[in-house]
């Protein structure tokens, strides 16, 4: 059996805390092959290429230190300040240096010289994430013909707005090297197809195939990601009992819980969600003093100028709506940057009567998923989910609403509070459904299922690259730069 190599910008490292539910589905992926999980250490010094290695229950583990500098171009300059904002349609926010953009290429070289070493001949790799989008290409050019694929995990944008970043197509170009890219959405996969075909000189495809003149050929896919549900059904059930969720039924006196939770980030549309709950206190009155709203957002990257204004603008909208609206014995929105433990999250989630969960632009939103998971099946809540999040393309039954709208929203939550009871159960089943259907594990296999049969395909367009012998047993001269291997496109609409 192949051995599976899982790379990533960060790793769940044996012994640290508890991994969440992605963390476990690579787990899963890894131990069926004894694979090797690489990626950096999280660690800021003296830059390394040799890893550091470690291995527990049949995985390997490798990992490298970057310096100070390839931390901040990197990962805070080129990954959080350019690639975060551009992914999901905040070009206004882009903060483009271009020591940034070298140093993403260069940190992004360094992992390649580094995972060539460790290579086997029938290694299935796997990359993960924005962070490492030129990582095939680099591989490629030092000779590495294994299968390669690639999951993104973020929106990607349409062709048009990804093209307005400058050297656009030194950025994305590269993605062309990969043997299978997955995006959360089919949307996702059409813009990015629509990109290669509009800025790197793709054919239109006659017979379902991109085509250029190079013999390498690429799959484009819609894999959305799931959940553990039944997992996460079970925890919530045992959560009822935990300390912290008592004392938050406890709390509301009666009243019914409205719930958000999000890492505090201009994508998950926190200012426009007050807003839109202070018109629901306006054009329902009759529903005041009946709902609490809880938005728990811990805080994130606060050092980038961006997030602490919102922090700051959040501070001020929960204040406003209270100020305005609470009584002595009620107030409207609780407002909490605590980061809880999942069990307690899963708890909170059963305890609430509606989520509220409206990002502007998200790849997936696994809360929405986690928050239907969460429900009592004889009495569930109702979701509010955004048009704009990857799973309002799965839970059809969720009140969908624009985020943008904040009388849509507010009319929303009042449609959730009020649903009758067998309307609940019904929308909830069939949410239920979809999850176990599509859940993490699915997820996992499909798409590396999709990679090696993409791999076996015969290519009619050219020979494809055959797996090469391990770049270690060919010594380090191998490491010297190779032409790199440009492939054409495939987008395949039904890959799951």
């Amino acid at each position: 059996m192949p051995r599976t190599v899982i790379v990533s910008n960060r790793i769940a490292l044996p012994g640290a805390q508890r991994p969440g539910g992605l963390a476990i589905a690579l787990l899963a992926a890894l131990r069926e092959s004894e694979g090797l999980w690489f990626g950096w250490s999280g660690r800021s010094g003296a830059a390394t290429e040799i890893p550091q290695r470690y291995r527990e229950r049949g995985i390997d583990y490798a990992t490298l230190d970057l310096s100070q500098d390839d931390v901040d171009d990197y990962y805070r300059g080129f990954a959080n300040r350019v690639l975060w904002p551009l992914l999901h349609s905040r070009v206004d926010l882009v903060d483009y240096h271009r020591e940034c953009s070298d140093g993403y290429q260069r940190v992004n070289a360094g992992f390649a010289r580094a995972l060539a070493r460790e290579l086997r001949g029938d290694d299935v790799i796997w990359v993960h994430d924005y962070h490492l989008i030129p990582l095939a290409a680099q591989l490629r050019r030092l000779g590495v013909g294994n299968r390669i694929g690639f999951f993104l995990h973020v929106p990607f944008p349409p062709a048009d707005l990804a093209a307005t970043l400058p050297h656009h197509r030194e950025l994305f170009d590269p993605l062309r090297a990969y043997d299978l890219i997955g995006l959360q959405t089919q949307a996702d996969a059409a813009h990015l197809a629509e990109y290669l075909q509009a800025h790197a000189g793709l054919r239109p495809p006659g017979d379902g195939r991109w085509r250029s003149d190079e013999t390498r050929a690429t799959r484009i896919g819609a894999f959305p990601i799931g959940i553990d549900t039944d997992a996460i059904a079970a925890q919530a059930a045992d959560a009822i009992a935990l300390a912290e969720v008592r004392r938050l039924r406890d709390s509301l006196g009666g009243r019914r819980l409205v719930i958000g939770v999000d890492r505090l980030d201009y994508s998950k549309g926190l200012p426009e969600r007050m807003r839109a709950f202070e018109r629901h206190l306006q054009r329902h009155p009759d529903l005041c003093g009946q709902l609490t709203y809880l938005q728990i957002a811990p805080h994130s990257r606060s050092d980038v100028p961006e997030y602490r204004s919102l922090r700051a603008e959040l501070e001020a909208l929960a204040g406003h709506v209270n100020g305005a609206h609470a009584r002595p014995d009620w107030t409207p929105i609780r407002y909490v940057n605590h980061d809880y433990p999942h069990s307690a999250l899963t708890g909170f989630y059963r305890s609430a009567s509606v989520g509220l969960v409206t990002p502007l632009r998200d790849g997936m939103n696994l809360v929405a998923k986690e928050y239907v998971a969460s429900q009592a099946a004889a009495d569930p809540g109702a979701l509010v989910l955004s048009r704009f999040a990857g799973a309002a393309q799965q839970l059809h039954e969720a009140l969908l609403v624009n985020p943008h709208d904040a009388d849509e929203v507010a009319d929303a939550v009042a449609t959730a509070a009020r649903m009758p009871l067998a309307q609940r159960r019904e929308r909830w089943a069939a949410m239920m459904a979809t999850l176990r259907a599509s859940d993490i594990g699915a997820w996992r296999r499909g798409f590396l299922q999709a990679l090696t049969e993409t791999a076996r395909e015969p290519a009619q367009d050219g020979a494809r690259a055959a797996p090469s012998p391990s770049v270690a047993a060919r010594g380090l001269a191998a490491l010297a730069p190779a032409p790199l291997l440009v492939p054409g496109s495939l987008l395949s609409k039904g890959t799951l």
